[in-house]
């Protein structure tokens, strides 16, 4: 049998696949779970414990495509600008939604549904069915596949709408940014605001359109749904019952989802939860709370109001920010703080390369890149995040740093071993 160094490399790459696949059918079939399908009905469960075979099949299977290409046509794969457009229309005319669930549906009555030919439905619709999103059963008749169906009747569709209709502008407009703002930190000097004719941060454009605030809102619910975002990876995996009676304050906390987990499950937690005046209004404290939490009218860049908490917690803040702008939150929290304080930020922590799956790395990238589009922003390593804190002020110390199994977002925990 021939060694594995002298086996050419699209073999190893089978090989991994093989056995990888292998394995995960022999868990699958064990604990009774459907294999993976993009049939209609289907619902996608790769335990945990699978990731290293998960990993390696994504891994080997997206090498071997990519070696079986001539250079020209691999770099146009990945270019993905038309994958774009097809999207935006799904999005915009609400395609998934006129496709009935368990059933099928022609071309002509989607097109009658829109303002689109029959003939122009039936492009974009094969061209998505290349994506395995929707298929065509029979000659002219359309119906969903899983992917498809994630977008009917649902906030995945809000979603998709504002990748292509915010994000994908702003990307084609980055290239710009960069000659005509050279190594800016503004969030009004980005792709963003050029693909808008403004000079408006999108924070400042959603503010005057609300339709698109709204769009934006309900599309970003989907990460909410999603396994690696869920809410067991804040309570379940820091001691939050070891701080004894604490006072919590939810920096950009939104509507408070996260703080309401954290105070059900420990008593011995009193959260404030803090955002904008216009996010905040409206909050209400559900019944079983009252008392051991509230909501605040709070900006981020000003000083913090709550002085000698125990912990101020932030999440999938700071990666909206340049670095100049999370010193400014960072130092505005420092007058606040006792010694011993904890300040806990919970992001994406980037990868060192290589060091994750490439699948994985590839996403995160990506997202990387879209946060400089918009924001000026990015998503940033441990050690960037240690720097930040340095910077913000001398006498913050890296603790912890905690990554479950299966999250997309790890934490960082820093004391504050200043005096005020």
């Amino acid at each position: 049998m021939a060694s594995k160094e002298s086996l050419s490399r699209i073999v190893q790459l089978a090989n991994t696949i093989s056995t990888s696949v292998r394995n995960i059918e022999e868990v699958l079939s064990a604990k009774g779970i459907a294999s993976p399908s993009f049939d209609e009905d289907a619902s996608f469960n790769i335990p945990l414990e699978l990731n290293t075979h998960h990993d390696a099949v994504l891994d080997a299977t997206a090498e071997l495509h990519d070696l079986l290409l001539e250079p020209l046509n691999l770099i146009h794969r990945h270019g993905g600008h038309n994958n774009s457009l097809c999207m935006q229309a799904i999005a915009e005319f609400k395609m998934a939604d006129l496709v009935p669930l368990k059933n099928q549906i022609s071309f002509d009555d989607i097109a009658s549904q829109t303002p689109l030919t029959s003939e122009m439905t039936a492009r974009i619709l094969r061209h998505a069915m290349t994506m395995r999103i929707f298929r065509e059963p029979e000659p002219g008749m359309v119906a969903h596949t899983a992917a498809s169906r994630t977008l009917s009747h649902s906030p995945a569709n809000d979603w998709l709408a504002a990748g292509t209709k915010e994000m994908w502008p702003a990307a084609t407009k980055m290239v710009e940014a960069l000659h005509k703002w050279p190594a800016s930190q503004e969030a009004d000097e980005t792709g963003y605001a050029l693909s808008n004719d403004t000079q408006e941060t999108i924070y400042q454009i959603f503010a005057k359109d609300t339709a698109r605030a709204s769009r934006w809102a309900r599309g970003m619910q989907v990460f909410t749904e999603r396994p690696q975002f869920n809410l067991s990876y804040v309570t379940d995996h820091y001691d939050w019952e070891s701080l004894g009676p604490a006072q919590v304050v939810d920096v950009g906390g939104s509507q408070g989802h996260v703080s309401m987990a954290l105070a059900r499950k420990f008593k011995n937690l009193n959260v404030i939860v803090q955002d904008m005046e216009r996010v905040v209004e409206n909050a209400t404290v559900p019944e079983d709370l009252q008392g051991r939490m509230r909501f605040m009218a709070h900006d981020i860049f000003t000083p913090q109001p709550v002085q000698g908490a125990e912990v101020y917690y932030l999440r999938w803040i700071l990666h909206n920010w340049s670095d100049k702008y999370c010193l400014l939150i960072l130092r505005a929290l420092v007058p606040a703080l006792k010694r011993g304080a904890k300040v806990i930020i919970q992001e994406t922590l980037m990868p060192e390369p290589g060091t994750v799956a490439l699948w994985k790395e590839k996403n995160l990238r990506a997202t990387d890149l879209n946060m400089a589009s918009a924001f000026n922003a990015k998503e940033r390593t441990v050690t960037e995040f240690k720097s930040l804190l340095e910077r913000s002020d001398p006498a913050f110390t890296l603790r912890r740093i905690i990554e479950p199994n299966g999250s997309a977002l790890g934490m960082v925990e820093f004391f504050w071993e200043g005096t005020n």
